[in-house]
């Protein structure tokens, strides 16, 4: 159950950042409140997710899997597409998230 709270945690993070640009510094009230209950949905699920898994660990998937995704979003709504080196730097966060599963004693497999 705590990799569906995490899965919540970070689909509704990646809402909510991805709104931050349409709220157009919070002048818009539609994408401004997006990103006010994606935030809150996002830390309450994560709040589950700590009674189970260490929060180091935790918070480096979440923000790992957020970046990742919200370039994503950026690339395909905002067509902010990154360039090499930002994807590389993207691609070692994803090898650290694969270590930290596939290794770390600090969670259970």
């Amino acid at each position: 159950m705590p990799y569906l709270y995490l899965t919540i945690a970070i689909v509704t993070e990646v809402v909510a950042t991805s709104a931050l640009k349409a709220s157009a510094e919070f002048t818009k009230l539609f994408p401004s409140l997006i990103v006010i209950v994606g935030y809150g949905i996002s830390f309450y699920f994560m709040t589950l997710v700590l009674r189970t898994i260490p929060i180091g660990i935790t918070y480096a998937v979440w923000s790992g899997v957020g970046i990742v995704l919200v370039a994503v979003v950026g690339a395909l709504l905002y067509r902010q597409v990154p360039d090499l080196p930002a994807i590389i730097g993207m691609g070692l966060i994803i090898i650290g998230v694969v270590v930290i599963h596939v290794f770390s004693k600090t969670i259970s497999h």
